[in-house]
């Protein structure tokens, strides 16, 4: 096939080896019509001398992630390393779960028992979900933290056949308490579910409430176990990545808690804030010591405290930081 610009002397269209030429008002014509057959004939499907046909553009490959830790991520299938959950394809984009939390009493004392319910619907039925994918070992992970960051727990509800999370509690003093549940719904997707309470009979407003305390990485001691802390950078900036290193001594004994090597839970100084994370490294420090390390993105500039669980020859080892956080200028 050959054309050459309108404006030559010559125009000659060749097909099969024939020869046509033209008069000269008729080029511009039948240069349009060229160029339009070209066109259509080169979006027809293509067939080879020997008749198959071309190849089509294949799909883009599967990637399988991990449900809870969504940065992990596999050509093939397999578990989580951080969680240990099965990779899974196409996870479906995040569905918020409604959830009730009701307390029996109703006033929440401080000091006494109280029943906590925790009760998860379906977003499209509105029924009761009763069955729950297990993470770390457990159907569900709930943290309480007290306003001025002294208090720590992470329990595990039991689920009733009706559906319903029990767990039985005892705040130990009057204040707000920030509640975080952290479950994954079958067939659903994961859920992280704050909830603030304050006990009876408490006045203070939640702006006087709110922690002010001061930066503390230094070396702690757990029930059978010393961790020290660094983190790199030396100053975290919030929605850059912060590695944060944490060495345990002795490093003999050293058991998964939960399905996980360590678990966190960061919280900023006002509560509005929480992280819960899993570590992404275990290896050795330069003095041989067990090194656990886990990166987290703080979402904004605030004091945040840190809880670490370890577990050395059956004691679990919960220690608490303090990290400043800074806004990036």
């Amino acid at each position: 096939m050959r054309w050459r610009n309108p404006r030559e002397q010559e125009f000659a269209y060749c097909v099969d080896g024939l020869r046509l030429e033209f008069p000269a008002k008729l080029r511009l014509i039948v240069t349009s019509v060229v160029i339009f057959l070209a066109c259509a004939i080169g979006a027809a499907p293509q067939t080879y001398s020997s008749g198959e046909t071309a190849k089509q553009p294949q799909p883009a490959p599967v990637e399988f992630v991990c449900p809870m830790d969504p940065e992990v991520r596999s050509k093939t299938p397999g578990k989580c390393p951080r969680c240990g959950m099965t990779l899974e394809a196409n996870i479906p984009e995040p569905v918020a779960y409604p959830t009730r939390f009701k307390f029996d009493p109703p006033q929440i004392p401080a000091e006494r028992k109280v029943r906590l319910e925790i009760q998860v619907s379906d977003p499209n039925t509105g029924k009761p979900i009763k069955e729950f994918q297990i993470v770390h070992e457990k159907q569900i992970h709930l943290f309480i933290v007290s306003e001025n960051l002294e208090f720590f727990a992470h329990e595990h509800p039991d689920l009733g056949p009706d559906g319903v999370f029990r767990y039985d509690m005892i705040l130990p003093r009057p204040g707000t308490y920030k509640l975080l549940a952290d479950f994954y719904p079958r067939g659903g997707t994961p859920q992280l579910i704050p909830d603030v309470i304050t006990t009876s009979g408490y006045l203070r407003s939640l702006t006087a409430s709110i922690a002010r305390p001061e930066m503390d990485l230094s070396p702690k001691r757990g029930e059978n176990l010393n961790v020290e802390l660094s983190v790199e950078p030396a100053q975290p900036l919030a929605g850059k990545k912060t590695m944060l290193f944490f060495r345990l001594n002795p490093s003999e004994g050293l058991e998964p808690y939960l399905g996980a090597w360590s678990h966190m839970l960061a919280a900023s100084n006002d509560l509005v804030d929480t992280i819960h994370s899993h570590p992404v490294f275990i290896t050795k420090a330069p003095d041989g010591r067990a090194q656990v390390q886990f990166n987290l993105f703080f979402p904004r500039d605030a004091m945040y405290r840190v809880w670490a669980q370890f577990q050395r020859n059956g004691k679990v080892n919960t220690v608490a930081f303090t990290v400043p956080v800074k806004k990036l200028r």
